[in-house]
């Protein structure tokens, strides 16, 4: 404010002193055009500098995974940005820190299976009591339903026409069909790691459920024929 009054001051003292000498007219109107003209272009140079810009009606915050820009007005997401936070499974340990089981203690056992959430639940009625990684068919094909564990089981297997095979199997659906075994193995019986990958992540199978080694082995050798398993 002190700079403003201080240049119109200027301008008034500019002015008065054109009129109070006598130069030429046509002197004297240049003179009085730069007297005024001068000041103000430098008064709206400074207070142009102390002008805000205007702060974007949009920001930018974390939820969980991503990154999504919202208007403040609407809080409608207009954009996301994938931040590509994924947990790496290890597809040659337990899924859980914690022991699997008794299954003694729990006589209304079931596995669960959901296609959504690539998992296995292992259940006592309602109750959860452990929760495996899966990957289960693509394209759809694990079969959804009700069924229960059988008595086909085996320590490995190879399929010619996959040219895949797997360990610790158990039959499911089909007696031998569908299965849940270990993440795939190749021709010489050795873990194909792109396929292991996907345990947890995505469907990967032609149908069976794929599971981390010691979980298809405690289902291999634990969990008894006749037990209810459901796909959802």
């Amino acid at each position: 404010m002190k700079t403003l009054t201080h240049f119109w001051d200027r301008i008034v003292f500019t002015v008065r002193f054109l009129r109070s000498h006598h130069f030429k007219s046509k002197f004297r109107k240049q003179l009085f055009f730069f007297a005024v003209l001068v000041p103000v272009c430098l008064v709206t140079i400074i207070t142009g500098q102390h002008v805000e810009k205007p702060v974007p009606a949009a920001t930018i915050f974390r939820t969980g995974t991503t990154l999504a820009k919202v208007n403040q007005s609407s809080h409608q997401p207009t954009s996301k940005v994938a931040l590509n936070v994924t947990k790496k499974i290890d597809w040659q340990a337990p899924s859980e820190d914690q022991p699997y089981p008794d299954l003694t203690q729990h006589p209304n056992l079931s596995l669960v299976v959901s296609l959504n959430k690539q998992r296995v639940f292992v259940k006592d009625g309602a109750k959860t009591l452990y929760t495996m990684y899966a990957s289960t068919g693509i394209d759809d094909s694990t079969p959804h339903g009700h069924f229960k564990i059988q008595s086909e089981r085996g320590y490995d297997f190879f399929n010619p026409e996959e040219q895949m095979g797997a360990h610790y199997y158990t039959s499911f659906y089909l007696h031998g069909t569908y299965l849940f075994h270990t993440v795939p193995t190749d021709i010489n019986g050795q873990y194909i790691e792109a396929e292991a990958a996907k345990l947890g992540q995505k469907p990967g199978s032609h149908g069976c459920v794929r599971l981390s080694i010691p979980d298809a082995k405690w289902i291999f050798e634990t969990v008894p024929t006749g037990t209810p398993v459901v796909i959802e």
